[in-house]
Formats: structure tokens, sequence, C-alpha cells
């Protein structure tokens, strides 16, 4: 047995294992932090297309806040649009 076969369902799915919270950021749910796969399942939630996402709500919060110039977060948002339409053309 395998340890992919003891993974749970919710395993490095973004939206359950790092949602949203309402303040606008995201953190894990306790349930989470209980686990014992926790930080493998971040870091793979992450790796997958959907960790672009986090990336890109990062991006408008330094932007947001002054912390990079309008010059700055054309570049990153560029850069994460060229990932995703990578990914989607690799079948990700």
């Amino acid at each position: 047995m395998t340890e992919s076969d003891n993974r749970p369902d919710c395993f490095g799915v973004l939206d359950f294992v790092f949602p949203l919270a309402e303040d606008g950021l995201r953190q894990s749910p306790e349930v989470c932090m209980a686990c014992d796969h926790k930080t493998a399942c971040l870091k793979e939630a992450i790796a997958r297309g959907e960790g672009l996402k986090v990336e890109d709500e990062k991006v408008d919060r330094a932007y947001q806040s002054g912390k990079m110039t309008f010059f700055e977060r054309w570049a990153r948002k560029k850069s994460i649009h060229q990932r995703k339409q990578k990914g989607k053309a690799q079948g990700r």
C-alpha cells in the first residue's frame, strides 16, 4: 500500500485545504491542521494550476497596499497568465 492510497479525498484541493476567509486571505481550516498529510497536501494544492490563483491574489494585495508599482503588477500578471495558458496547453 502506497502513501497516495492513504490520502483523503480532499488532498490537494485548493479551495478545501486553503480556502479564502471572510477577510479575503487564505487560511487552512482546523480540520486540516490535525491531518498528517497537511504539508504535502498544501504543496500539492499550490503546485497545481489552481496555485496560480493564490499567486495572482498575492500580486493584487501587494499592488493595493502600494508595495508594487503598476508596471511590476502588469509584468507579474502577464507572467501568471502565460503560465496558466501553458498549463492549459499541457492539459493540467
